[in-house]
């Protein structure tokens, strides 16, 4: 019952039936903490998007040389897939700890579509168009090829059941980031191509990633935030900024190569010590 004060006319709700309307309220329609940095996740993915193209495509498009606003606006886009990737960290530790939604589970593919799957692809759209050596349209196809296979990558994560703590695929997040990193180390276009179709493949592939948890959660954080001050460092202008940017950059795509190759040599180690123990018990 809605009740008028007659000294303001405002109209106001006893609190106890705000408590009695809240807990009508569909259980799917409730956010949970968990679902509030997961939204932060979309905010993030969303603000890349905005200044990779007001701070890199529009200059280069109404012919602007003001280079350090490109610089800024390209590490303020990766810095923010970068803080999207942590609130993707914590809104799962948090699910976890407490309570999360019914609608948790969808809201993080949809927020991760949004910063890991069009914020880097867009990237990659951009280089094509700014970078003096890049194909438009190739670049156009491979930022499509990102694009869909994070789109694929989430939609087997919804339907496909892994053992605990394994990825099929290499994580979104880190696909992303791995992308970024390949751009910003400006390598020959072909290469630069043939790196990001590579990172697409791994991240629809069979291969198996461990979850961030535990001790590999705090690296990753660490990873991060280190990866930010490289990223600050680089866009002021620092002395050596370059260098760390790009020794920053080289190590997460080795990492992206690394990982892939240990995974599949444990593969191969565990299906030899199967062959071997069935063969052990079919002797006599």
């Amino acid at each position: 019952m809605t009740v008028i004060d007659p000294d303001t006319q405002a109209g106001w709700v006893p609190e106890g039936e705000c408590e009695a309307d809240a807990e009508d309220m569909p259980l799917s329609l409730r956010l949970s903490i968990a679902d509030t940095l997961t939204l932060g996740n979309a905010t993030c993915g969303f603000m890349a998007v905005y200044f990779t193209t007001t701070g890199i495509l529009i200059p280069h498009l109404t012919g602007s040389d003001e280079s350090g606003m490109a610089r800024h606006s390209a590490a303020t886009a990766v810095i923010l897939m970068l803080l999207a990737a942590v609130f993707d960290l914590f809104d799962g530790l948090v699910a976890r700890k407490l309570r999360s939604s019914p609608m948790g589970a969808e809201l993080d593919n949809l927020s991760d579509l949004i910063s890991f799957g069009l914020a880097p692809a867009y990237f990659v759209l951009v280089y094509g168009m700014v970078a003096d050596d890049a194909h438009q349209r190739v670049s156009a196809l491979a930022a499509i090829v990102v694009l869909l296979a994070v789109v694929l990558r989430l939609a087997r994560f919804s339907c496909v059941t892994m053992k605990d703590g394994m990825f099929q695929g290499m994580p979104s997040p880190f696909g992303a980031l791995t992308v970024v990193s390949i751009v910003l180390l400006e390598l020959p276009f072909v290469p630069t191509l043939l790196a990001i179709v590579g990172v697409a493949w791994l991240m629809v592939s069979r291969v198996e990633y461990p979850k961030p948890r535990g001790v590999l959660a705090v690296a990753m954080l660490s990873w991060i935030v280190g990866a930010m001050g490289l990223l600050a460092a680089w866009a002021f202008d620092a002395p050596g900024g370059q260098l760390l940017l790009q020794t920053g950059c080289a190590l997460q795509v080795v990492l992206g190569a690394v990982i892939p190759l240990f995974a599949t040599a444990r593969r191969v180690n565990t299906f030899r010590d199967n062959r071997r123990e069935a063969r052990a018990t079919q002797l006599p």
